[in-house]
């Protein structure tokens, strides 16, 4: 009998997370799994009405398409730059705040207040100082410098770096703080002992010991560097400066035009990058960090 009873309790304790499970697993099913088939779906054929088969012809007239070539240029350059800025910066100032220095915790909280920004705020700011009548141009001008129209010239990728790392610095400082304390002290404290310098501490210990962190803090910003067109879109409009034409511009002009083929084909295309990018990524932590986790 009370084998039985064991039995029906084990049964009971495996089916109850199940069921928990299955409203998440539905949402998935419903918001993301069902509408990525559809939208490889729609890659596929000529529109939405005859829906003839065209394999991958809407790909190739997407990859031959101007606007998207340039909107994919000017994505590319910018998480280039603004990613390894955005990681390299934050473990900077999070090690800078790891060592003990005067006013820690308002220069921490300093670094979070973007956070709590309204995006329409800061972009109003931006537009202040970065206007060709702005603050910036005025303040450069007592210098005999002249006047640059920041958000219409090459120099619009800059005033958005700018910005996708004065909103995303503190967020990831803070995750690279919480790593550096995560770090066992003792094996630090034996290299100290063993003579170690602080550059061979860093390269060979933190480094490691930070290698999960560095990868979901370059994830993190990867995908936000690809949703800076909120702000790019509030600072220029639909038809931004060449230069600041990114792939979410492409993706909203031309899902206004209803181009249903030609959208599908682009986000099929920016997925497969981004896995691409992302599974290296992946592999490249666990090459680096194996040895630590073993």
């Amino acid at each position: 009998m009370k084998k039985n009873k064991t039995v029906k309790r084990r049964d009971r304790d495996s089916v109850f997370p199940v069921l928990c499970l299955i409203p998440s697993i539905v949402g998935v099913l419903i918001f993301f799994i069902i509408p990525f088939i559809v939208i490889i779906y729609y890659s596929m054929v000529d529109n939405p009405i005859s829906k003839d088969f065209v394999f991958l012809e809407n790909y190739i007239n997407v990859l031959k398409n101007n606007a998207f070539k340039k909107a994919a240029l000017n994505t590319f350059t910018f998480s280039i730059i603004s990613v390894p800025l955005a990681v390299v910066l934050s473990m900077l100032l999070a090690m800078l705040l790891d060592c003990k220095i005067p006013f820690v915790s308002q220069f921490r909280t300093s670094f979070l207040c973007p956070m709590m920004v309204p995006v329409a705020s800061v972009v109003l700011i931006w537009q202040v100082i970065f206007h060709y009548n702005g603050a910036l141009n005025d303040f450069l001008s007592n210098f005999g410098a002249d006047k640059i129209d920041w958000l219409k010239s090459e120099m619009g990728q800059i005033v958005i770096v700018v910005l996708f790392l004065w909103k995303n610095l503190g967020y990831n400082m803070i995750l690279f703080l919480s790593a550096l304390n995560n770090i066992p002290k003792d094996v630090l404290e034996v290299a100290t002992l063993e003579g170690a310098g602080s550059m061979y501490k860093f390269f060979k210990i933190k480094l490691r010991y930070l290698s999960p962190t560095i990868l979901f803090v370059t994830v993190l910003s990867l995908i936000n560097s690809f949703k800076v067109f909120r702000e790019v879109y509030l600072l220029t409009g639909d038809y931004p400066y060449d230069s600041l034409y990114m792939l979410q511009h492409f993706m909203n002009n031309t899902f206004r035009n209803i181009d249903y083929q030609k959208l599908s084909s682009a986000a099929i295309l920016m997925a497969i990058v981004m896995i691409i990018i992302i599974g290296a990524l992946f592999i490249a932590e666990n090459k680096f960090g194996e040895d630590v986790e073993g």
